[in-house]
C-alpha cells in the first residue's frame, strides 16, 4: 500500500505562551495516536509537531489512505449454551450474531459461519469476520475529533460562530482561542474534515505585518513549513524558533563586547517562544542610576513584567542594557527600541521608590506588624509564628553546643527573617522575599552573617538549590522548615497526591539535605518532638501527627530521594528499616550496605538473618541473654564462641562510624551460622534449652542488624 504525509493545522487567534509548547505536542501526539490506533499509519511513520503563536500544526508522514482490512476473531460463548442437545443454535448464539450484524433468517446456515475451539476452559464458538480499514477521511475526522478534546487547555473559552446551514442562528464552540482555518493535506489532496465549524482546505495566514502573501496557499503537506517562511513569514517550528531566540540573544551580546553575557531564563524563553512568529533582537538600555537599586529587583521587573533578557557583566553584575525579542524588523528599528525603553523606565522607578521607601524603617521596626498578619487561621499569624521559629532555633543551637555570639545571631535572624514581607518591594514581588530582607539588614548594620541567614533561611528552595551559607542561616532555615512541617501535621493539614499548596514535601526534603549534606549531629526524632512542644496550646493540634506521622513522612521522602540518586530499592529498605534518627548517619550506611552485598558471604548471611528474623517474630518477647551452661551442640558452642570474639569488635566499629567495617566482621559469621541451623534445633522440646537457643539467635541478630536489617538483602 502506498502512502503519503499528511500535514493537519488549526489556525487561532494569540495562544497562552506558557503552554504552547506542551499544546503543539499533545495535539501532534492525539493525531499521531489516533490515525495509529486505526492502522492508517506505518511502522516507520514520524510526527513533527508545530507550534506558534497563533496555530496549533502535525506533519505526519507514511499516512494510508485507506487502513489494511483486519481479520477478527470473536469467542461467542460456549458450545453447551450456543447449541441444542440437537446441534442447533439456540437463541442466545441467534441473538449475540443478530447483535453483530450477522443474517439468521436461515438458522442452520448459521453454523457455516462459526467455528469451534477450546478455550482452555471448555469448547467454545468463535465467529470469524473481516473489518474493513478506515478511510483516511473518517479516520482523521476521528483523530481530529480526539486530539481537540484532549488538548491540555489551560482555561477553556466558549465563543459564537453563525451557523452554516438553513436554519438561522448562532453555535456555542468551545475551544483554547477562536480558531479561524482548518489545514489538512494528504500529499498535495486535502482531506475532507472538520473541526470547531470549520472545514479543511490548503489556506492558512502567515505574519500579522509581515506576511508576503495573504492568505497563504500551501500545495503540498511536505512544503508546510517552508511555505510559511518563505510566503508568511512565520517560523512554525517551536524548536526552531528557540533557537533562533537562543542563537540572536547571543549574537548581540557578543557585539556588545566580551564583557557582556545574556542572562539567560529558561521558563522565560519558553514563554518568549510562544509571543512571537519570526523573533528579532534588539539592544535597548536605561539610565545607570536605576543600578543603585539590587539587581534582583531590576532583573525581576524586566523578566517578569516585559519579556526582556538582562545583560550582566564578567562578574554577573547587570549591566544597563538589555535584549528584547521583537516580533517585528523594521528597516529602521530605533522607534521599536525606543517603545521598550519608554515602557522599561517607570517600572524601573517603581522599583527605585520601593527600594528608598523600604530602606526609611529598620526591619526590626516592622516585626510587631507582623501580629496583625494572619498565617494560618488554626496556627495564627505571622508574629506567632515567628516566635515559634525562635524557640525551635534556639533549641537546635542548644544541642549543637553552639557559643552565645552564634546563638544571638541566630534569633536575631529568626525574629527579621518574615519582616520583608512587610515591605513594598515584596509586597510588589513576593519572589524577592528574603533577598530583600537580607538587603535591608545590611542597610541596618546587622552584618553579613544575619543578613545571609535572613535570606537563606528560605534555602533550598527547590531540588538543587543550594543550601544556607552559614551556620546561623542553616539553623534557622531548620527551625523555620520544622515549624511549617510540624504545624501543618499537627493540624491535619496533609499533602495529598495531587495537592501540596504549603509545600511540605519540599520542605521534608530541605530538612533531610541540611541534616546530611552538613553532617549536623542532631536526632531527627528529638527535632519533631522539639518542634511539636512549640505549638502547645493550639487547638486541634494532635502531637502524634507531628511526631509519629511526620517521621513516616520524612523517612519516604528520603527513600525516594536514595533511589533518585542511584541506589537499589533493597539497599535503601535495609538502612531506613531501622529509622536511623540521625540522618547523617545514612550516606555511610549504604556505602557500607553495598559493600556488604558485594562479598561472596552477604546472600548466605542474608538469607539467615531473614530465616533469624522469622523465628524471633514467631518466639514473641525473647530475652538475648545466653547461659553457657546450657549450649550442648557443638554447633551452637562454636557460634557463640565466633559471637563473643566479633561482638565487641563489630561494635567497636560502629561506634566508630566505620559501618563497612562493621558489616566486615559479620563474614566471619557464616560457616558458623550455616553449620547452626544445618545440626540444631532452636524449638527444643525443653523450655530452657529452647529459651537458651531463641537467646543466642537474638543476640546475634541484633550484631547482624546494627548498620542495617539485612533480611532485606536477601532474594
Amino acid at each position: 500500500m502506498t502512502t503519503e504525509n499528511l500535514l493537519v493545522e488549526l489556525f487561532v487567534e494569540e495562544l497562552p505562551p506558557k503552554a504552547l509548547r506542551r499544546l503543539g505536542v499533545a495535539f501532534a501526539a492525539g493525531l499521531r495516536d489516533a490515525l495509529g490506533k486505526q492502522g492508517l499509519l506505518a511502522e516507520d511513520s514520524v510526527t513533527t509537531p508545530f507550534a506558534s503563536p497563533r496555530r496549533l500544526a502535525a506533519h505526519i508522514t507514511h499516512v494510508f489512505r485507506k487502513a489494511a482490512d483486519q481479520p477478527v476473531q470473536q469467542k461467542l460463548m460456549p458450545v453447551s449454551v450456543g447449541l441444542d442437545a440437537a446441534g442447533r443454535p439456540t437463541p442466545a448464539l441467534l441473538k449475540k450474531l443478530a447483535a453483530l450484524g450477522v443474517d439468521v433468517s436461515e438458522p442452520e446456515r448459521v453454523l457455516n459461519l462459526l467455528r469451534r475451539a477450546s478455550d482452555g476452559k471448555a469448547e467454545a464458538l468463535y465467529y470469524d469476520s473481516l473489518v474493513t480499514g478506515a478511510s483516511l477521511d473518517v479516520g482523521l475526522q476521528k483523530a481530529l475529533n480526539e486530539a481537540i478534546a484532549n488538548l491540555p487547555i489551560p482555561k477553556v473559552m466558549s465563543y459564537q460562530l453563525e451557523r452554516d446551514c438553513a436554519l438561522p442562528g448562532w453555535s456555542t464552540v468551545h475551544f483554547v482561542r477562536p480558531a479561524h482555518g482548518l489545514v489538512a493535506l494528504h500529499g498535495d489532496a486535502v482531506v475532507p474534515v472538520q473541526a470547531l465549524g470549520l472545514t479543511a482546505g490548503r489556506h492558512t495566514h502567515g505574519h500579522r505585518f509581515e506576511a508576503a502573501v495573504d492568505p497563504v496557499e500551501l500545495p503540498h503537506a511536505d512544503a508546510y513549513a517552508e511555505t510559511l517562511l518563505r510566503d508568511g513569514a512565520v517560523i512554525a517550528r517551536f524548536d526552531d524558533r528557540r533557537f533562533a531566540i537562543t542563537q540572536q540573544l547571543a549574537r548581540a551580546a557578543e557585539q556588545l563586547g566580551p564583557n557582556f553575557e545574556v542572562l539567560m531564563d529558561e521558563a522565560l524563553l519558553e514563554e518568549v517562544t510562544g509571543l512571537v512568529e519570526r523573533p528579532n533582537v534588539l539592544v535597548c538600555g536605561f539610565d545607570e542610576a536605576f543600578l543603585e537599586v539590587p539587581q534582583e529587583c531590576l532583573i525581576l521587573t524586566m523578566k517578569a513584567n516585559q519579556k526582556y533578557f538582562p545583560l550582566v557583566d564578567g562578574e554577573q553584575r547587570l549591566t544597563n542594557r538589555f535584549l528584547v525579542v521583537s516580533n517585528i524588523t523594521p528597516d529602521d528599528p530605533s522607534a521599536v527600541i525606543g517603545g521598550n525603553e519608554r515602557v522599561v523606565r517607570p517600572r524601573l522607578a517603581d522599583a527605585k521608590f520601593f527600594f528608598e521607601q523600604d530602606r526609611r524603617m529598620p526591619l526590626a521596626a516592622r516585626v510587631p506588624g507582623l501580629a496583625k498578619v494572619v498565617y494560618h487561621n488554626q496556627l495564627g499569624t505571622q508574629g506567632q509564628r515567628v516566635e515559634r521559629v525562635r524557640a525551635i532555633a534556639a533549641g537546635v543551637a542548644a544541642q549543637l553546643g553552639l557559643d552565645a555570639d552564634t546563638t544571638g545571631a541566630i534569633d536575631t535572624a529568626a525574629q527579621l527573617a518574615k519582616a520583608d514581607l512587610l515591605t513594598d518591594m515584596v509586597g510588589e514581588f513576593p519572589e524577592l522575599q528574603g533577598t530583600m530582607g537580607r538587603y535591608y539588614a545590611l542597610a541596618d548594620g546587622l552584618g553579613e552573617t544575619v543578613a545571609d541567614a535572613i535570606e537563606d533561611h528560605y534555602r533550598p528552595r527547590f531540588a538543587g538549590d543550594a543550601l544556607p551559607r552559614n551556620t546561623v542561616g542553616t539553623v534557622v532555615a531548620l527551625a523555620d522548615k520544622l515549624e511549617t512541617l510540624s504545624g501543618m501535621f499537627g493540624i491535619g493539614n496533609l499533602p495529598t497526591g495531587e495537592k501540596d499548596p504549603y509545600a511540605l514535601r519540599r520542605h521534608a526534603l530541605g530538612v533531610v539535605r541540611m541534616l546530611t549534606e552538613k553532617a549536623l549531629p542532631l536526632a531527627l526524632d528529638a527535632l519533631l518532638d522539639a518542634a511539636a512542644r512549640v505549638f502547645a496550646g493550639i487547638e486541634g493540634f494532635d502531637r502524634s501527627r507531628a511526631t509519629v506521622e511526620l517521621e513516616t513522612f520524612i523517612f519516604e521522602r528520603i527513600a525516594g530521594l536514595l533511589r533518585e540518586q542511584g541506589y537499589r530499592s533493597s539497599e535503601v529498605d535495609a538502612v531506613l528499616a531501622l529509622r536511623p534518627q540521625r540522618l547523617a548517619e545514612i550516606p555511610g550506611r549504604l556505602a557500607a550496605v553495598r559493600a556488604f552485598a558485594a562479598m561472596p558471604e552477604a546472600a548466605a548471611l542474608a538469607a539467615a538473618n531473614k530465616r533469624i528474623a522469622n523465628i524471633l517474630k514467631k518466639a514473641g518477647d525473647v530475652d538475648p541473654h545466653v547461659n553457657p551452661a546450657l549450649l550442648q551442640e557443638d554447633a551452637e558452642r562454636a557460634l557463640y564462641e565466633v559471637m563473643l570474639r566479633l561482638e565487641p569488635e563489630a561494635r567497636a566499629l560502629f561506634e566508630a562510624g566505620d559501618y563497612t567495617g562493621a558489616l566486615r566482621t559479620l563474614a566471619a559469621l557464616r560457616g558458623p551460622v550455616d553449620a547452626f541451623f544445618d545440626d540444631v534445633m532452636v524449638n527444643a522440646e525443653a523450655l530452657d534449652l529452647r529459651l537458651n537457643r531463641q537467646g543466642l539467635l537474638k543476640r546475634l541478630h541484633q550484631a547482624m542488624n546494627q548498620v542495617a536489617d539485612l533480611s532485606r538483602l536477601a532474594a
